[in-house]
């Protein structure tokens, strides 16, 4: 009797180290890394956060769109300081989210701040299409990544017009991972690309191979190049768990899940001088 009850402790114990344990290793190795976010009050704001409306990663039948934390983690940071947020796609409706992001041992605290959420949640099932949006109305265009967008964030065309509109009345324009597809056939205000000779950051195409996702259509690094863009990123022994923050006027883009909160950070500061 005493053996079981021991072996059951055991397990348990077992259990609850791995459960615990594994996100604060993955932390530790570079993952998600900790932010402190002062408190701004900019009331009177708007943002908004643009996502995939893709949900297949290519003719594999797996499920993919955007990852949880490019989104929740922006949506927070923003919501806190007192800024309205509203979430579009680029089709409008359910948004699909990379399978596990927003779960254990991937997920951060606003992920599950986000899943609890019923307003959120509302957000992410009702989207806005990209259609509908009036960039004139925002202070703030976040594009958030993950693998889906790698399929429709370079090919919409109303999405660069958003864009383009966007930093055409100065607003800050903002990126992370996959989502700086969505600058690459933006405009500055005489007509040239938004991107070129600007110190820009995504996701790196030692990543997509470490991932085994170089099937998708458009690689950031690779995009952004094209489009003479200055690219930097930081590299680790997988550049999933690197991390590295761009600001370059009112572009701020991040290099990866990582990046959400410092990229969500650096957009407040801008926001903060502006007022």
């Amino acid at each position: 009797m005493n053996k079981l009850f021991y072996a059951v402790i055991g397990v348990f114990a077992l259990i609850v180290i791995v459960y615990f344990g594994l996100p604060k290793l993955l932390t530790s190795l570079g993952l998600h890394p900790h932010h402190d976010i002062p408190s701004y009050q900019l009331s009177g704001k708007r943002a908004l956060i643009v996502a995939t409306s893709h949900g297949t990663l290519g003719d594999s039948g797996k499920a993919t769109g955007v990852f949880g934390s490019e989104l929740s983690v922006p949506y927070y940071a923003f919501l806190d300081s007192g800024i309205e947020v509203d979430i579009a796609s680029i089709q409008g409706g359910e948004i699909p989210v990379e399978p596990n992001s927003m779960g254990w041992p991937l997920a951060t605290d606003a992920d599950y701040r986000f899943t609890e959420d019923a307003i959120a949640m509302g957000k992410l099932t009702h989207s806005i299409p990209i259609e509908q949006i009036d960039a004139a109305q925002y202070d703030v265009i976040f594009l958030a990544g993950g693998w889906g967008a790698a399929y429709d964030f370079a090919q919409s065309d109303k999405l660069a017009e958003v864009v383009t509109k966007a930093n055409g009345k100065d607003a800050v324009i903002g990126s992370v991972c996959h989502g700086a597809l969505g600058l690459v056939n933006a405009q500055n205000k005489d007509g040239s690309n938004l991107i070129e000779g600007r110190r820009v950051t995504g996701v790196t195409d030692k990543q997509i191979e470490e991932l085994g996702i170089s099937i998708t259509p458009k690689h950031p690094e690779t995009e952004l190049r094209k489009r003479n863009a200055k690219f930097e990123a930081n590299s680790a022994f997988r550049d999933m768990l690197a991390t590295h923050v761009v600001v370059d006027g009112n572009l701020v883009t991040g290099q990866n899940q990582n990046s959400g909160a410092e990229a969500s950070l650096r957009i407040l500061e801008l926001l903060s001088k502006s007022l």
